[in-house]
């Protein structure tokens, strides 16, 4: 059974509250060389202290691949304010257009999701992890919002900068810096943060904390969630295929980040280590029946994933134009990446005994990513040009552990199906090589800019045999390896009529390279079915136009955008019969489809007014198919709107926002087809003047408590439903708490 531990960590978590709160709210200035007597007034022992430059008021320095007119920015002050904690909640309130598919771990940006959205942290990428046999998908939510500094979501298939998968778009993170913490003048800051989330009753804290001892930074950073189930909309109990209800589940998330920053005449020189954990269990609930084969109490499911890094970083900002660079950037990193499910019980009717399986799926990545720009003129021409170079070296490894109570030999009469102690795949070593290149053009004073760009990149795969491997109930020696190159170009031409007015318009070439599983799994077993990956994959690429233009400011502003791509060698399954009779339970294959093509527009605007009231608005449509055949692309999720209204002053304020979403398309195998529906969130936020840096937000969402679905979570599969259509809801109306206090 599931084991309920909120008690224990309200308590914990309450305790450090009262800490937090009981501390004085104040921060540690440097000595001040001003009149007076003693050592300090002579400045024979006052230390004069670099000092630390915030940037853009505040504002997270844009990654590279960010530096685009179809990215926009999601602050750590609007994590805060937004009451986000999951992916799910970006796509609820600053960014419309983006999902994600918790089924296979996935963002979704533009219609497609998963491999196909390049997702970096701190200028490394974090790989999707595909498991083709066993559904240990995922990894991209490795990390704990509590501990960046921003998000940027890049739209458009672009990979003249970003190299592989960036065909929906880049998913861009940054983690928090000391300077993010230690405001200017003073020598060290803190945040702590309390939370409880009401959609999965979860309770968690974080804190942070930076210190600067002269030209030296130290942060520490770390948070602990004890959660439970997301919950649905479901009213039904009990066992089996009449639950609603979402499974009962624990879990438990901790995060820790520490970074420490030596600043230098030259550059700034720095070491990062990062952990992030979330393990969860679940009573399947409904795969239980008092007559099954798994009876109440005796299955449970097991879903953890792990991702650890250590970085040398450095980073530089020329202070004279005459420098032989202006700005550079470089990490040096490891990086490992875990993903495992599995399930334990106990058979009762078919292989009568204990069962179990562990599925782990892992990829270990030793890297390099550089960048740097420099301006210049050429007659009337103003030139900045940014290059880069990224390579990594790779090995993903895929292992099935498990115990059955059958007799050897193995795969034969009952036992057949139960294939397990065993890789589905061989290991692979993989290399990557990547350099880019562009040039923004600035012709003199007409406010007219061109921007060419151009990147190379290399990739290799070579397998490995293993005794696990070779011990697998298809094994039929090892597969081919595959390697490959890609030019990506892209255009792009600007005009500024006027100061916060560009329109812009682009011309971008995308590519993604086939993963090792799609290459390589080979799962199933003679007399039974088989799921084959295939090593002749091409990769995908993708051709794409957009139009667009990013109008005004902070206080009124918004942006209007078009695009329209075609996508070629599209990688996807077919299922089909097997003549031979060696698979009578059919073959899974991976293919190429031929033409794919997308095209969308997204919208949104902004207006702050003087009386403190505030609205704004956003709307994300795609429009996906198959070229050929004329099928609807699954991952393309309908059309999403969100209107918020809302005031603000000085210490307290509030928001209501409207999310609506139109009827999903029907699509071939969609179990499914999620209705349009439209919900209500309210959201305020009060900073008592009594307790200085202290803020305090609570919201209700789904205020009316309304069924709804989304479609990227909503069944695709062929046939009819596992459970009621209410077991795969949305939450319904829910509440969250949270308490943030700045030092």
């Amino acid at each position: 059974m599931v084991v309920r531990r909120s008690r224990s960590a309200l308590l914990a978590c309450t305790a450090f509250l009262a800490l937090g709160l009981a501390t004085p709210s104040f921060a540690q200035t440097a000595p001040q060389n001003e009149k007076g007597t003693g050592e300090a007034a002579s400045g024979e022992s006052a230390t004069n202290l670099k000092p630390i430059v915030v940037k853009s008021k505040g504002k997270a320095t844009k990654d590279v691949l960010a530096d685009s007119p179809t990215a926009s920015q999601t602050t750590a002050k609007d994590i805060d304010d937004k009451q986000i904690s999951r992916i799910e909640d970006l796509g609820r309130s600053t960014e419309v257009g983006v999902g994600f598919n918790r089924t296979t771990g996935g963002v979704n940006i533009r219609g497609l999701g998963d491999d196909r959205v390049l997702t970096t942290i701190d200028g490394i990428k974090v790989p999707f992890l595909l498991d083709a046999s066993r559904d240990s998908d995922g990894g991209i939510n490795s990390f704990d919002f509590n501990a960046l500094s921003s998000v940027d979501v890049v739209r458009g298939a672009d990979s003249s900068r970003g190299g592989s998968s960036a065909l929906g778009g880049a998913f861009v993170l940054r983690t928090l810096e000391p300077e993010d913490l230690i405001t200017p003048g003073s020598t060290w800051g803190g945040v702590f943060k309390f939370g409880y989330n009401g959609d999965d009753r979860s309770i968690g804290g974080s804190a942070a904390v930076a210190e600067r001892i002269n030209n030296t930074a130290v942060l520490f950073q770390g948070g602990y969630t004890h959660g439970h189930e997301l919950e649905n909309n479901g009213d039904v109990g009990g066992y089996s295929t009449k639950r609603t209800e979402a499974n009962p589940a624990d879990y438990n998330q901790r995060s820790g980040l520490f970074k420490i920053r030596q600043y230098t005449d030259i550059g700034t020189f720095g070491i990062t280590a990062e952990h992030y954990n979330k393990d969860k269990e679940t009573d399947l609930m409904t795969l239980q029946s008092p007559a099954g084969n798994f009876r109440p109490g005796n299955y449970n499911g097991t879903d953890n994933v792990e991702r650890n890094r250590v970085s040398f970083d450095y980073k530089y900002e020329a202070e004279s134009a005459d420098s032989l660079l202006d700005t550079a950037n470089a990490v040096f990193y490891w990086q490992n990446l875990l993903r495992e499910t599995g399930t334990d019980g106990y058979r009762y009717t078919s292989v009568i005994g204990d069962y179990s399986r562990l599925n782990d799926l892992k990829d270990s990545s030793i890297g390099f990513n550089g960048n740097a720009s420099k301006s210049f003129d050429t007659g009337g021409l103003h030139h900045t040009v940014t290059f880069g170079l990224d390579t990594s070296f790779d090995k993903t490894s895929q292992y099935s552990a498990g115990k059955d109570s059958c007799s050897n030999p193995r795969w034969r009469a009952t036992c057949a199906f139960l294939h397990t102690n065993q890789s589905d795949m061989p290991n692979v070593d993989g290399k990557r090589v990547g350099a880019f290149i562009n040039d923004k053009i600035e012709f003199g004073s007409s406010n007219v800019s061109l921007t060419p760009g151009l990147r190379f990149d290399w990739y290799d795969y070579s397998p490995k045999n293993t005794p696990a491997y070779r011990d697998s109930a298809n094994y039929k020696g090892l597969p081919a390896g595959q390697s490959d190159t890609h030019i990506s170009p892209s255009l792009r031409a600007a005009y500024e009529p006027q100061q916060n007015v560009e329109i812009y318009a682009q011309w971008a070439m995308a590519f993604r390279a086939p993963n090792a599983s799609e290459l390589y799994v080979n799962y199933g077993v003679p007399g039974g079915y088989v799921s084959y990956g295939n090593p002749d994959l091409k990769p995908e690429t993708s051709n794409g136009i957009e139009i667009g233009t990013n109008l005004g400011d902070d206080d009124f502003g918004g942006h209007v955008g078009a695009f329209y791509n075609k996508y070629k060698n599209f990688i996807d399954t077919l299922n089909y019969r097997d003549v031979t009779g060696t698979y009578p339970l059919g073959i899974t294959e991976y293919f190429n489809r031929a033409n794919v093509r997308m095209f969308g527009v997204e919208v949104n605007a902004h207006k702050k007014f003087d009386n403190g009231i505030h609205v704004k608005g956003s709307l994300a449509y795609v429009n996906g198919k198959d070229s050929d055949t004329g099928q609807w692309i699954n991952s393309v999720a309908p059309a999403k709107a969100a209107f918020t209204v809302g005031y603000a002053a000085d210490v307290w304020g509030t928001d209501l926002t409207f999310v609506t979403a139109a009827r999903e398309a029907k699509k071939t195998g969609d179990t499914l087809q999620t209705p349009a529906y439209g919900i209500f969130d309210l959201t305020g936020w009060w900073e008592p003047e009594q307790v200085k840096g202290l803020s305090i937000r609570g919201g209700i969402y789904n205020i009316f408590n309304k069924t709804y679905y989304d479609a990227l979570n909503s069944p695709s599969y062929s046939g009819t439903l596992a459970q009621p259509a209410s077991y795969y809801s949305e939450p319904g109306r829910t509440f969250k708490l949270t308490l943030t206090q700045k030092f």
